[in-house]
């Protein structure tokens, strides 16, 4: 069995992918517009203008896989109630990835020594992305 976080960007998918390459070293695998369907889908299913959106795609983060798509494009993402826990080798790694995260975004934590981290910070990327930074003691 295997969980994977889908992550809808509401048309801003394609500039989300960039911002995680820069900032986490994140790789495309798979990545399909809705123009690329093989099928022609359903009327009303593909927003109006939307044929160049992202309909569906794969991108690797360290050892982890998070999905992603433009979903409706209604140009608003909305992330709530969940967070993605990044685990970085040391406070180094941990200062420069979150300070590449919060680009543009929200620290809701600053990173700071825990009793259960040498290095651990909350924020809110620019998409509205929530992350946690960790160092595993």
């Amino acid at each position: 069995m295997l969980v994977q976080p889908y992550l809808n960007f509401a048309g801003r998918c394609e500039e989300a992918l960039e911002f995680y390459r820069s900032a986490l070293g994140a790789e495309v695998t798979m990545l399909m517009r809705f123009q690329d369907m093989p099928e022609t889908p359903p009327p009303g299913s593909v927003p109006a203008g939307a044929e160049k959106k992202v309909m569906h795609a794969s991108f690797r983060i360290g050892d982890s896989t998070v999905l992603a798509s433009d979903s409706h494009c209604g140009g608003r993402p909305s992330f709530q109630g969940i967070s993605l826990s990044l685990t970085v080798r040391d406070e180094a790694e941990a200062k420069r990835r979150f300070a590449s995260l919060a680009d543009g975004g929200k620290v809701q934590m600053p990173l700071a020594k825990t009793f259960f981290s040498p290095s651990f910070g909350m924020l809110a990327d620019r998409f509205g992305v929530s992350w946690m930074v960790y160092v595993a003691p």
